[in-house]
């Protein structure tokens, strides 16, 4: 979705804040050369226009507990508005499923999920296949080590090749 006309400098200061949400906005304002209050009003006006959404830490789960991820595809049995809604739902009533897409192929569902051990996610998936409402298929995948970890969009990898006057 694309909000107001972004330029060069609405995209670069989008760039540095992906990689430093905690950057001082006169550090900012430095990198992009801007005052430090039209910094600051750019930076509000994203925020305002939904650009960004929130900012977030990046923890290293490893040095706070063990647990594990699993990424898992799910297939529901019956394409209805309904189905997919109360299984939406029941999603959103697990803490353990952090993310969750509906996507298209051959599943309906991409879920990641990150809990504490094996026998948790046996419950996760029981929870998931167990309810009467839908029936499911469900591929676990146990991820063994992250080799690339999400730290932002290139945002110029994303940018329309036709647009000549770099805007948005």
């Amino acid at each position: 979705m694309k909000s107001s006309k972004l330029d060069k400098i609405d995209l670069r200061i989008l760039e540095i804040l992906q990689h430093d949400g905690r950057i001082t906005n006169q550090k900012l304002a430095e990198q992009v050369n801007l005052s430090p209050s039209s910094c600051l009003q750019r930076v509000r006006r994203l925020e305002q226009e939904g650009v960004i959404g929130s900012y977030h830490a990046h923890l290293n789960l490893g040095s706070i507990a063990r647990h594990i991820m699993c990424l898992a595809t799910v297939s529901l049995k019956n394409h209805t508005q309904e189905e997919f809604n109360a299984f939406e739902a029941l999603i959103e009533s697990i803490p353990e499923v952090v993310e969750c897409y509906t996507v298209s192929g051959e599943s309906d569902f991409l879920l990641r999920i990150i809990c504490p051990d094996m026998n948790r996610y046996v419950e996760i998936n029981d929870q998931l296949v167990g309810n009467s409402r839908y029936q499911v298929t469900i591929n676990s995948y146990v991820v063994m080590k992250e080799n690339k970890s999400f730290c932002g969009v290139n945002l110029e990898t994303l940018r329309d090749a036709s647009d000549s006057d770099h805007t948005m």
